[in-house]
């Protein structure tokens, strides 16, 4: 009698497994759907040409649908994200910050430096060609605004108190960045 019972729940463990076995087969593009979404996706879009920079110019509306409230506000309208809250601050892996609107590489990992101001700071961009600078005389000061060479998108400011070897600090909200970490680029599809 006792054999009957365990019969019964051995063979209603594996109806249930196979039911769900068979779920998962006829599910295959759910499984590599979701097996996808875990994969980051990056924006790393570099110039065909290094360092050459074609630019590019796409409405404000095409910049509002594809960036959040608060980057639209940093990048297309010069706003300044508040300082100590960008997760890119503690960023200590080796890799590359692109621009967030359109990939362009901005500034290598090793460029970076604590500066002590609540943005993320660099003493040099990944190439002078890919960041452009303009005089910003807003706010009573005067200062040299940084922005994408590609897409104009608004990064930060340059100001002359950096470390060696440039002595400069490129003072860029993290909002205006995206990193992509160097273990992942054979991952990253390039445009």
């Amino acid at each position: 009698m006792r054999i009957l019972p365990s019969l019964f729940v051995l063979v209603l463990l594996s109806t249930t497994a196979c039911n769900s076995q068979s779920k998962v087969a006829t599910a295959t593009s759910d499984v590599a759907t979701t097996v996808k979404a875990q994969v980051p996706e990056y924006k790393y879009h570099p110039p065909a040409v290094d360092g050459e920079v074609v630019a590019i110019d796409k409405p404000d509306s095409y910049w509002k649908e594809v960036l959040s409230p608060q980057a639209f506000n940093v990048l297309r309208e010069d706003g300044t994200e508040r300082s100590f809250t960008s997760p890119l601050n503690d960023e200590k892996r080796a890799g590359i910050f692109t621009c967030a609107a359109c990939g362009l590489p901005a500034y290598n990992s090793d460029a970076k430096f604590k500066s002590g101001t609540g943005w993320p700071s660099f003493f040099q961009p990944v190439n002078d060609a890919y960041v452009k600078q303009d005089v910003d005389n807003r706010y009573g000061m005067r200062r040299v605004e940084v922005s994408c060479a590609r897409c104009g998108s608004h990064q930060g400011h340059i100001f002359p108190d950096g470390p060696k070897p440039t002595g400069l600090r490129y003072c860029i909200n993290g909002v205006s960045l995206n990193f992509v970490p160097m273990e992942d680029f054979p991952q990253v599809e390039k445009e």
